[in-house]
């Protein structure tokens, strides 16, 4: 209750009578959004608390410490008086921002699924295109009557790292897990099991220019686009050790991990098995996944390099806009949405948009379907 009665019959506020200090240390035990969203219904001295405190970034980062990483939150809209006016009160727009992002964060309606949607490359590949990388991609370690693995170099030293890396379905993405399966080689005698020693997890996003990102084909195997130098690294996994057995491995992580970029690299550490024939070490693996749940189409991040900023931006109804209104642009609309809309253009020149705009729909401002309304950005 906001007000608590007295003996002289006076009601006081509980954040006066509690005092400004202790009410602070209260608020930031909650762990449910949806506890700071009933806080701040109350009223609107417990709304302007909730906001100036900025208890639901504070959530956010607790929830995820990645999020620390977001410079500036916005609210995009397609006109651009709304979106002017939306950027004229940071705390407010903030609090719209990040309590949707809370909300997101801790939903558990949306399954985890596999994240992956392409190859960008492997830091070698013994008989390319053969023993590609995509074959990581089929469930199963056979297809069309052959083989489907993906096969390092061989190396002298059974210390030797490999690595796969892969773009996930989003640019925002909840990590819980990742799965591998050793190949066991069948056709060779004794069926021997090349898998690593231990495997780990990077998850961050290209240095590159947006539209220079590019995927492993039949014809190119796309070793440059590996090079750490062209990736910011913001999670780094434990290790794990693996086990030498032909089946799909779980590794989950410590926490969620909010993957901003949508890239992430296995690296698969030490090699047990030889071939017979060259007395080599080699890592094959049949089929791998990357587990979790994409934060698109609702939310997207604008990544600045060589400064390393990053951007998250929340779109109102994002899930509810026909594709059509995102890829026919109008000049009339906002800076924002302009530079949304090349976003998806990339993407679907990187084949991502059926899977990033199945079901995406974005609604105007004007509609009401749920998302930030001109009340919760202004008030």
């Amino acid at each position: 209750m906001e007000g608590m009665e007295v003996e002289d019959g006076a009601r006081w506020d509980f954040l006066d009578w509690v005092g400004h200090d202790t009410s602070s240390c209260i608020f930031k035990l909650l762990d449910d959004p949806a506890d700071l969203a009933r806080a701040a219904a109350v009223s609107s001295a417990w709304r302007r608390f909730v906001i100036e405190n900025q208890f639901c970034k504070t959530l956010c980062h607790r929830m995820c410490p990645e999020v620390a990483t977001f410079t500036r939150a916005v609210v995009v809209t397609r006109s651009p008086e709304s979106t002017r006016h939306a950027d004229s009160r940071a705390r407010d727009r903030d609090h719209a921002v990040y309590s949707y992002l809370a909300g997101a964060l801790a939903s558990a309606a949306k399954p985890s699924v596999d994240c992956i949607l392409g190859c960008i490359g492997a830091s070698s590949t013994d008989n390319f295109p053969e023993e590609t990388i995509d074959n990581t991609l089929e469930p199963s370690d056979r297809v069309r009557h052959r083989a489907s693995y993906w096969s390092s170099g061989g190396h002298d030293d059974p210390n030797a790292p490999e690595s796969l890396m892969y773009r996930l379905n989003s640019d925002l993405c909840i990590v819980d897990e990742f799965r591998l399966q050793p190949f066991k080689a069948y056709f060779q005698p004794g069926d021997p099991i090349y898998s690593a020693k231990a495997v780990r997890i990077r998850l961050g996003h290209s240095k590159l220019a947006p539209g220079a990102e590019s995927f492993v084909t039949d014809g190119n195997e796309n070793l440059g686009a590996i090079a750490d130098e062209n990736y910011m690294w913001m999670y780094t996994s434990p290790e794990f050790p693996m086990l030498q057995e032909n089946v799909l491995q779980t590794f989950k992580l410590p926490r969620p991990v909010l993957c901003i970029g949508g890239v992430v690299k296995i690296e698969l550490l030490g090699r047990l098995q030889k071939q017979a024939t060259d007395q080599k070490y080699y890592i094959c693996v049949s089929h791998a996944q990357v587990l979790g749940r994409s934060l698109s189409p609702e939310f997207m991040v604008d990544i600045s390099y060589p400064a390393d900023y990053s951007i998250l931006k929340y779109l109102p109804g994002a899930s509810n806009v026909r594709v059509e209104d995102i890829l026919n642009g109008d000049p009339k609309d906002s800076t924002e949405w302009h530079s949304l809309v090349t976003r998806y253009r990339q993407m679907r020149h990187m084949a991502m948009v059926d899977m990033l705009l199945g079901p995406v729909h974005f609604m105007d401002e004007d509609d009401d379907m749920g998302g930030v309304t001109d009340d919760d950005v202004y008030m």
